[in-house]
């Protein structure tokens, strides 16, 4: 299977080059011949490399360690769901999953696509075409998922013990969907610009595409958060690590995109914003992979220095410059069909949201970077810590969100005081409540008053404005009040579906604040020694040490240390914290030991226990104990803002092969005029 597999990536790369050949010679010449070639290249692409996937993936399965890969990410004792995902979980086995899961979208973007928008699929798919042949390429002459050892070990090394957790099996895909999908508006942005036709065309093309991207992103982020929080042991769910930086850089840029649109599509403005944010969201993904695999960078999360790096750099590097000569080359097609008529305005709200975001990103890619920058001009690595990220980004985050509240209400070109008055009103006077609350109880943490206040407002307005549609629903036609908010957002899935993402938002933030009022205790204790701590909200918790034990796993030899909790003298339960070494099918050791946290998990906060060892191999054990607020409405937030995000999108049917024959054959009579051709 692994020659299979070999000989699938070669043709894979053959095709890809094929394909960005027709693709753009397709489109640029108007030859329907040419155009259906590079469609059905895009769709041997996303099958040579099904077979290639399927090939390392039997490999895996039947431990066939003569692979240097299964070697290295597998082992004989390693659960089935961990060997599967060992096919992510090296870099190799990454860049083979990366160039999958592109042609698999690169296929659906050229079936799905309405046959309106068929004059910017060729170049489309000679854009996917040269970015899948890239990965395929960096695959085959840097990191060969293939490659064979000289030798059959009697085992491999097995999975990283942090990524033998269920959050391993779902995070690195839904992020690699995040990242990988950003190609698609990439690839039609790139199509708009060849053809010079950059209307709003090609933003309808993309609508759900950059949504999707969106979405995978968000969900790829917040499963990166909890996998931090359950599985590296210190504690929190975000340490503006690089690699966790580098997965929302993109999304910072993408959100941006998303608002910008709008105005857009209804006022003909920020036309040179979305491409450029649509270059700049696809240079991000490639970068947050180049981040990853340079290894230029410390992160728990990156993989060891590596030449691939070098490779990504150049495509970025080049990429960059083809992306910034095509917008200039197009830059006066690109002017604003209106102007900003006045600051109070839903455009210009929308418009600073975009500043603000931008200027999120150029602080967290500036903090991301400087230790590289300070290392070649001092010579050492100079590292930004949290506090750096947290002092720019937190006032900006706050701006943020008064504009999430402020933006989708206030009226296009200019605002009224009368609808000033009747959209924030009450927002504000709630606001102004939760204030006064927040001041009544002495909360300590400026910042998180802030959030708060803030919270409250934005939340008015979503509430504010699902009440009045679903009145006027039932007003107008009669429907009780549960049909009318329904078929409200079903007839509206964009507008209220982007409520829903809002009040995401706010959840999380709500949730954020809760880290300002962490607790935290260290203590040796004895069996049936107890240690006290108090919470945020006053209440008492009692930590008796039980004692230590040990046993044999699956892959693994365990020692775990349990306390017995109470909270203001009543019992809450026991919890175990433990210390793993894994080993392989032989019972020798691999890796480092790790330490799995005992966490007890409410909507008020929640405990979380490490076991940081036993004191000379006794009973004795040295915990960490955490009092963490508000931490489930993390997670919770998280699945408010994806469902709003579904809620926008809605399935659709693709063009046949007519079809698009039938739309190509209406842009060919349109090529003079359109000046298609660079």
């Amino acid at each position: 299977m692994t020659v299979l597999g070999q000989l699938a990536l070669w043709l894979a790369l053959l095709l890809g080059v094929w394909g960005a050949v027709v693709g753009y010679l397709g489109g640029r010449r108007g030859d329907l011949a040419l155009i259906q070639s590079a469609r059905r290249t895009s769709y041997a692409l996303a099958g040579i490399l099904t077979v290639a996937v399927v090939a390392l993936l039997t490999a895996l399965v039947k431990n066939d360690f003569n692979v240097a890969y299964v070697a290295s990410y597998s082992s004989r004792n390693l659960p089935l769901a961990y060997k599967l995902s060992a096919l992510y979980g090296g870099q190799s086995g990454s860049l083979l999953f990366w160039a999958f899961v592109l042609s698999l979208f690169a296929a659906a973007a050229q079936w799905l696509t309405a046959r309106r928008y068929a004059y910017l699929l060729p170049y489309a798919a000679a854009v996917t075409s040269v970015v899948t042949a890239f990965f395929v390429a960096v695959a085959l002459f840097a990191a060969n998922p293939f490659e064979r050892l000289d030798f059959i070990p009697m085992d491999g090394r097995g999975l990283n013990p942090q990524l033998q957790n269920p959050g391993m099996v779902i995070h690195p895909p839904m992020l690699y969907l995040g990242y990988i999908s950003i190609t698609i508006p990439f690839a039609f942005a790139v199509a708009a610009l060849f053809t010079r036709r950059l209307d709003v065309g090609w933003l309808h093309a993309i609508r759900k595409w950059t949504l999707l991207s969106w979405v995978f992103l968000s969900v790829g982020i917040t499963l990166g958060m909890w996998w931090a929080y359950v599985e590296l042991g210190w504690g929190g769910y975000w340490a503006w690590d690089p690699v966790e930086n580098a997965s929302f850089l993109p999304w910072l840029t993408m959100t941006a995109f998303l608002h910008s649109v709008m105005i857009q599509e209804k006022r003909g403005m920020l036309k040179r914003w979305n491409v450029i944010l649509v270059g700049v969201s696809f240079a991000l993904s490639i970068f947050g992979t180049f981040i990853t695999r340079s290894g230029i960078i410390s992160s728990v999360h990156s993989f060891t220095q590596s030449s691939v790096g070098y490779f990504f750099l150049a495509f970025l590097i080049s990429g960059g410059l083809f992306m910034a000569w095509l917008t200039w080359s197009r830059w006066e097609l690109l002017q604003t069909e209106a102007r900003l008529e006045s600051a109070v305005s839903r455009e210009a709200s929308f418009f600073f949201n975009n500043l603000l975001l931008v200027g999120m990103a150029f602080s967290v890619l500036w903090g991301t970077m400087f230790p590289i920058i300070s290392e070649l001009v001092r010579g050492t690595q100079v590292t930004v810590g949290p506090p750096f990220f947290n002092q720019v980004n937190i006032p900006i985050g706050l701006a943020l969100l008064a504009l999430t509240g402020i933006g989708p209400l206030i009226a296009w070109r200019r605002a009224s005081p009368q609808n000033l008055q009747r959209h924030f009103l009450v927002p504000v006077a709630l606001a102004a409540l939760v204030a006064l609350g927040l001041v009544a109880i002495r909360l300590s943490d400026f910042y998180a008053g802030v959030a708060l206040t803030l919270a409250a407002f934005v939340t008015g307005t979503i509430v504010q404005e699902f009440v009045r549609g679903t009145g006027a629903r039932h007003r107008l036609h009669g429907e009780n009040y549960a049909l009318a908010f329904a078929r409200l957002v079903g007839r509206n899935r964009r507008r209220y579906g982007g409520y829903i993402v809002h009040l995401g938002i706010v959840t999380y933030f709500v949730a954020f604040t809760g880290q300002a009022f962490n607790q935290n205790l260290e203590a040796s204790l004895k069996p049936g020694e107890s240690v006290t701590m108090r919470s945020a909200y006053g209440d008492e918790y009692t930590f008796t040490h039980v004692g230590v034990s040990q046993y044999e796993a699956l892959n693994r030899f365990v020692s775990a240390a349990s306390v017995d909790v109470a909270r203001n003298g009543q019992r809450v339960g026991v919890l175990t914290s433990e210390k793993r070494q894994h080993v392989d099918s032989f019972g020798r050791p691999s890796f480092e030991p790790s330490t799995e946290a005992a966490i007890r998990s409410t909507l008020r906060e929640d405990l979380y226990v490490i076991y940081a060892g036993a004191v000379n191999g006794t009973e004795e054990a040295v915990y960490r104990f955490t009092i963490n607020p508000l931490v489930a409405w993390v997670w919770i937030g998280g699945a408010i803002l994806v469902f709003g995000g579904m809620i926008t999108l809605w399935p659709g049917g693709g063009p046949s092969e007519r079809s698009i024959q039938r739309g190509m054959e209406g842009y060919q009579a349109k090529l003079p005029a359109a000046g298609v051709g660079v």
